[in-house]
């Protein structure tokens, strides 16, 4: 790694490792509710909210209605997204002009699911697909989206705290403070950020533009600060712009690229604080924390790496590492950086072109996204994906220490155990089947554009574990808006959006309803460096069961060919 690099990751995670405790602590205080220092303004905003809405604050739920909450707060929002982009010709801010591409029922619903489930797959270019309205919507929906999955890693989270009761807390309460204590502040603070390094924010027709041969060419312009930021901090990913992180209006500089990335890591970091905290033992968060941030630079290491090298037969002409299909502005350092954060952190706001990595290098985010979230990951999924990989290492260590699973006082039955394996195998069962199906189909074939052979099977590989961690970058090779990937794809979002969540509310309800156990010297230690290592090894090994065939004929196979 060189050197400028290696100073970039490093202040990365320094001002990461800097963020995370004060942040959790904030994290618990706003959920918790207790006193914040923006309690004086938002306080009677909330009290109203609850007042329009009904919600009882002293009314809790336990998991299953806490999870049918979640469930029909989703749906509710794709059923209205859906209608309002096959409407967006009769809404405020639709210029013809501008809005070529036609929203399709297939295309419409995928976006809709895509946005609701935080995955925010795009399958149309933003600028010649939708109106500004319809952008401010998908804006909108960003801030819901994420707030609702806080409120859920909340809940999980409170599942492990309490005991001898049936009640996780009130889903309309957790969304509500989400949105107001944590959200908006902090999105509010970004957008004028991102306003003073150069982002546009205004809603005039796009610029149509002489060149100096003549030509002329339309300059694509819009409220974009107002989507950009909360589409990182809402760990959503989708852009104003077709290229995304890479369009210089959406990340005209390095310093946002930083900021930017900053934005998507910081929550899902802190929130292992917050756990360590809320469980009363801060020692077991921070041993979540670390082994996250080993693994993530263990991956930032090996993807950079394959980065500063070049094709063979190209490797006296050029110098200075892979820089196709990415930006001069940012280099191989800050592509690779966001590479790797966005593919670990469940937000697809790519800023370079992953179809042109070479393939070890594009294997790195591919693995972040097959491992399930578990390196940071989404708003509150990240968390109890790790929790759940924590959970199979204390079953597999205790099986060879022989001692009894269990976890913070509360032992794992066989019923917890059916929910860790369903957990577990919901991924591979759905990724690898439904990349099985497209390759098997001529509809599936039919998108690989202009990649065949190993290069192709990555392409389709990468697209729907992109869908089932609800990320949604993609290898651009795919021409992914079709019928058969609208409708594939949606399959993979919601397997990865609220099956993974129901199964989590499940097992904190299960952890909730019983009384936790005094440690006892049959019980595995989880505050450990040593803990930390097994469960590092435990997270690769479960991945390398699951996934090692599928990656051996995609990236693995074609580096070998390219070297052959």
């Amino acid at each position: 790694m060189r050197d400028f690099d290696a100073l970039q990751a490093g202040v990365f995670l320094l001002v990461l490792v800097v963020l995370v405790k004060p942040l959790g602590v904030y994290l618990e205080r706003v959920f918790e509710r207790q006193g914040t220092v923006l309690d004086a303004l938002l306080l009677p905003a909330e009290r109203l909210i609850h007042r329009m809405c009904g919600v009882d604050v002293q009314r809790e739920m336990e998991w299953k209605a806490y999870a049918r909450a979640f469930v029909a707060f989703s749906i509710v929002n794709v059923a209205v997204l859906y209608f309002l982009l096959r409407w967006q010709a009769w809404l405020p801010w639709f210029f013809p002009k501008a809005v070529t591409t036609p929203m399709t029922p297939d295309l419409a619903a995928n976006t809709a699911v895509s946005f609701v489930t935080t995955t925010t797959w795009q399958a149309y270019a933003g600028e010649t697909t939708m109106s500004y309205f319809s952008q401010l919507l998908l804006a909108g929906q960003n801030f819901l989206a994420g707030a609702a999955g806080l409120a859920v890693g909340i809940a999980f989270i409170r599942g492990y705290a309490r005991e001898t009761t049936a009640s996780l807390g009130n889903f309309w309460c957790d969304l509500i403070r989400g949105l107001l204590w944590v959200l908006l502040p902090m999105s509010v603070v970004g957008s004028i950020f991102l306003v003073w390094q150069g982002v546009p924010m205004n809603f005039l027709p796009y610029t149509v533009v002489t060149t100096v041969e003549g030509g002329t060419q339309t300059i694509a312009q819009g409220p974009v600060a107002a989507l950009e930021f909360i589409k990182n901090l809402g760990t959503n990913g989708g852009g104003f712009f077709n290229a995304n992180g890479a369009h210089p209006f959406e990340n005209p500089t390095p310093l946002t690229n930083f900021v930017e990335l900053l934005a998507i890591a910081v929550l899902p970091a802190a929130f292992t604080h917050t756990f360590g905290r809320m469980v009363g033992r801060p020692r077991e968060g921070w041993v979540l924390f670390w082994t996250m941030t080993a693994l993530f630079a263990a991956g930032l290491a090996a993807c950079e790496w394959a980065e500063m090298r070049v094709h063979p037969a190209l490797a006296h002409e050029i110098t200075g590492g892979n820089m196709e299909g990415k930006e001069v502005r940012f280099g191989v350092g800050g592509s690779v950086l966001a590479a790797v954060v966005t593919s670990n952190g469940a937000t697809g706001s790519y800023n370079s072109m992953l179809d042109s990595f070479q393939p070890l290098g594009v294997t790195v985010p591919l693995i972040n996204m097959l491992l399930g979230e578990i390196v940071y990951g989404g708003l509150g999924t990240g968390l109890y994906s790790m929790i759940f990989v924590a959970l199979v290492t204390l079953f597999i260590g205790g099986l060879m220490v022989g001692r009894g699973p269990e976890h913070l006082g509360h032992r794992l039955g066989p019923t917890e155990m059916k929910i860790i394996a369903l957990y577990t195998l919901l991924g591979p069962a759905t990724v690898l089947l439904l990349t099985a199906v497209a390759v098997a189909t001529e509809e599936g074939r039919a998108a690989l554009t202009t990649n065949t052979g190993p290069h192709g099977f990555t392409e389709i590989l990468f697209a729907y574990a992109s869908a089932f961690a609800n990320n949604g970058q993609s290898m651009a090779g795919l021409n992914a808006n079709s019928i058969f990937y609208n409708l594939t794809t949606i399959i993979a979002m919601l397997a990865g959006r609220f099956g993974l969540a129901v199964l989590a509310l499940a097992l904190a309800g299960r952890f909730a309803g019983v009384r936790r156990r005094p440690p006892s010297p049959g019980t595995m230690p989880s505050d450990t460096a040593l803990f930390g290592v097994l469960l590092g090894a435990t997270a690769l090994l479960v991945g390398a069961l699951n996934f090692l065939p599928a990656l051996a004929l995609g990236p693995v196979l074609e580096h070998f060919s390219m070297h052959q």
